[in-house]
């Protein structure tokens, strides 16, 4: 089963060695237990956790490690976490090895959507649970993991693309009839990059004037979207609107529409999503727009989940974060108690 899904309810179909060692000794739990008897590992009550982080390629993906460690520190669960450095290569590595550790229930954010069956039916023939987190895997068998827990990437770009076609018209800064909206995509191949492209994409129909004229990926990164939004002003002077699958990339274009002698959030609108502290900053201060929100704090969610598959009991298949969106007036008022 795939967890990617629209509004109207359609179908969710959804390094070298040196390298790779660093990676999966970047563990912060200890490997000590692996030479228990049963999968699933100790003997006794406790819960050990095998959790695969896609890296830390934003401000959003440091709060949710942040989440994952201090909620599985409260919960009492060990935790055994490897940073993968944005590769799937380094994920699957990791889960094997947590298979060969033989932890109690295995977690993770996958890098990109496919090619996950083989290392997850490793995971379910050696009887160890597996939830997804944040992101999706495009998989026909939907028993190779119990349950995905993360937003609904496809509503976040539909509510990205109904802003702005709420407010067409204050955002034809030309004049000429036409809005000319660029896209900084996140990582190819990720849940989060298409679902959020394809929402987005889907709600601008409804106003014709609203045109995509270019779309290329930054990786989710700040450094990605400031190259990319360089590119794009270098060869078009008429960019109206950008469209950032995240805050990070929307904040490195803001420095390239800076460095270009434009003022954003003005000459040129800026859509994002998150809602992480430096996002809802620029935000507030008038250099983004609108923010949609992408709850990163899911360590709560992830370890409750985590207890009821070990213990056998049933989950929903999938669960929802509660997210909302944010105006630069609404940002203003939420800063002061913002967590991330």
């Amino acid at each position: 089963m795939i967890w990617r899904k629209t509004v109207a309810k359609k179908s969710l179909i959804a390094a070298s060695a040196i390298s790779l060692g660093a990676v999966l000794l970047s563990a912060c739990g200890d490997d000590s237990d692996s030479g228990n008897d049963a999968a699933g590992g100790g003997g006794d009550d406790s819960i050990t956790m095998g959790f695969a982080q896609v890296g830390a390629e934003s401000g959003w993906r440091t709060a949710n490690t942040k989440s994952v460690q201090d909620s599985a520190k409260a919960e009492g669960i060990e935790l055994k976490f490897t940073d993968a450095q944005g590769k799937q290569e380094n994920q699957i590595a990791a889960i094997r090895s947590y298979i060969q550790q033989k932890v109690d229930v295995i977690a993770f954010s996958p890098v990109v959507e496919t090619g996950w069956d083989a290392v997850l039916q490793e995971a379910k023939a050696a009887n160890i649970p597996v939830i997804l987190t944040d992101r999706a895997v495009d998989s026909e068998d939907d028993s190779l993991y119990e349950t995905f827990l993360g937003s609904d990437f496809v509503l976040e770009g539909e509510q990205a693309g109904q802003w702005l076609v709420d407010n067409a018209a204050d955002a034809d800064a030309n004049g000429d009839g036409t809005i000319n909206v660029i896209q900084l995509e996140g990582t190819t191949g990720a849940a989060p990059a298409l679902d959020r492209a394809e929402g987005f994409a889907s709600t601008i129909e409804a106003e014709p004037t609203i045109e995509v004229t270019a779309s290329q990926t930054g990786d989710f990164t700040r450094d990605g979207g400031k190259q990319v939004m360089e590119s794009f002003l270098q060869s078009d002077d008429t960019i109206e609107v950008v469209y950032a699958h995240n805050d990070d990339m929307g904040l490195g274009a803001i420095e390239a529409i800076e460095a270009a002698g434009k003022t954003p959030g003005q000459d040129v609108k800026i859509i994002t999503v998150d809602a992480v502290k430096d996002g809802m900053t620029a935000l507030a201060e008038g250099k983004i727009n609108f923010i949609v929100e992408c709850n990163p704090l899911l360590g709560p969610q992830l370890m409750d989940l985590a207890k009821k598959v070990v213990a056998g009991e049933e989950v929903e298949p999938r669960v929802v974060t509660e997210e909302t969106t944010f105006t630069q007036e609404q940002a203003k008022a939420a800063l002061p108690d913002r967590q991330y």
